[in-house]
Parts: C-alpha cells; sequence; structure tokens
C-alpha cells in the first residue's frame, strides 16, 4: 500500500507543468466545496433545529412578545427571523398609528394586513437567499471538475505520445507512466466532483424544505392576525 502512494505522489511529481497546473486548480475546488459542505450542513441543521424549537413555542406562548423574545435568543431558526421581521413590522404599524393587535396593540385595516404579507414574503425570499449563498460553488465544482481533469488528462496524453515520437519507441514501458500520469488529473477531477454534486442536491432539497415552512408559517401567522381584526371588528 505504501509502495502504491509512493507511485502516485512520484506520477503527480513527475507529471508537466500543465498538469501540475490543473491538479492545482482541482485541489482549490476541492479545499473550498468541502469547506462550503461543512459549513453549510452545520448551518441548515442548526436553522432546522432551532426552528422546531421555535414553532413549537410559539404554539404554546400566550401572546407575540414571549415569542419574541424566544426568536431573539434563537439566532439561527429561519422562521424565527421571518417572524422577527414581521413583528417588527407590526411594532411600526402601531407606532405609525394605523392600529394594534390585542398582542401587539395593533388593529389593522386591508393596507396593514397588505404591509404584513409583503414583509413576510420579502423576509422569506431574504432567508432562503441567504440559505442558499455559496452553494452555487458546489454546482459548478460538480459540473467543472470532471472537465477540468479531463483537460489535463488529453494534455499530459498529448505529451506522452509526443515523447514516444521523440524516442522513436512505442512499447508498453514508454507508454504507460505518460498515460497513467495524465489520467491522474481525471480521477481528481471525479474526486471533487461526486461530492460535490451530491452535496449540492442534498442542500438543495433542504432548502426547499424549509422554504415550504417558511411559506406555511407565514400563512399562519397571517390567519392570526386577521383573525385577531376580525375578532376586534365584531367588538368580541
Amino acid at each position: 500500500m505504501a509502495n502504491e502512494s509512493l507511485g502516485i505522489f512520484q506520477m503527480i511529481s513527475g507529471a508537466g507543468p500543465m498538469v501540475k497546473l490543473v491538479l492545482l486548480t482541482l485541489l482549490f475546488f476541492s479545499v473550498t466545496s468541502w469547506t462550503i459542505i461543512i459549513l453549510k450542513f452545520r448551518t441548515i441543521r442548526r436553522a432546522h433545529k432551532e426552528s422546531l424549537i421555535f414553532v413549537e413555542t410559539f404554539w404554546k406562548s400566550k401572546n407575540l412578545s414571549d415569542a419574541y423574545s424566544l426568536a431573539k435568543e434563537l439566532s439561527y431558526s429561519s422562521i424565527g427571523k421571518v417572524f422577527r421581521t414581521a413583528y417588527s413590522e407590526l411594532k411600526k404599524l402601531s407606532s405609525a398609528g394605523i392600529g394594534a393587535s390585542s398582542e401587539v396593540g395593533i388593529v389593522m385595516g386591508g393596507n396593514g394586513i397588505d404591509n404584513v404579507r409583503r414583509t413576510l414574503r420579502r423576509a422569506t425570499s431574504q432567508e432562503v437567499t441567504r440559505l442558499m449563498q455559496l452553494t452555487p460553488f458546489l454546482a459548478t465544482a460538480g459540473s467543472t471538475a470532471p472537465f477540468i481533469g479531463l483537460f489535463g488528462t488529453v494534455w499530459g496524453i498529448m505529451n506522452s505520445f509526443q515523447g514516444i515520437a521523440y524516442k522513436g519507441s512505442a512499447n508498453l514501458a514508454v507508454v504507460a507512466p505518460g498515460i497513467a500520469e495524465a489520467l491522474i488529473a481525471t480521477a481528481v477531477g471525479l474526486m471533487v466532483a461526486i461530492p460535490s454534486v451530491i452535496a449540492y442536491n442534498y442542500f438543495a432539497q433542504r432548502i426547499r424544505i424549509i422554504e415550504v415552512e417558511l411559506n406555511n408559517f407565514s400563512s399562519d401567522f397571517l390567519n392570526i392576525v386577521e383573525r385577531d381584526i376580525l375578532r376586534k371588528g365584531n367588538g368580541k
């Protein structure tokens, strides 16, 4: 096993300048991709965990101010962030004299509801965009790394054939080392691309689920506000 590893390093060190440049490029893609994978996995996992805590507590809260206090503590919760934005908008409407809810001191008309709806939609869009940051690099690495590696392979094989023509010999001992060096670039390209594509698809799926949860919470929150307005309008 040690001899095989040594052979691989020897092939890399003996590769031509262009193949080495390709390998360095792929190394950059690999390090960056794995850094993004680790960061995104931790962020999305914590966002999901804290959102579950917030939603459970939200429906048990007696008023929105208590839920707002909890949302400030759960800084990674996507639903908590959207709620904080909507709650702040309600407070602004209250300060502007548009009205207040029984829980935030505001009774709003149709314009107030529209403002809250737009705020929820904008906050949801911003949160999804934040979660999607850096993940396009994974898609880029997954789609381009194999071609970068293939370029290194093709270049290395070209050099091998030039060496054959120069030496005037085409036996296996002459051809094999150069082709082996060239094929390393394709292998490294695939090693970069495969985990990047898997991670990108996983994160995209998780973010779509979070987006659905944000939209569902936004609808529930609007229903709470509208029911409060209707109850106030009926004088109950």
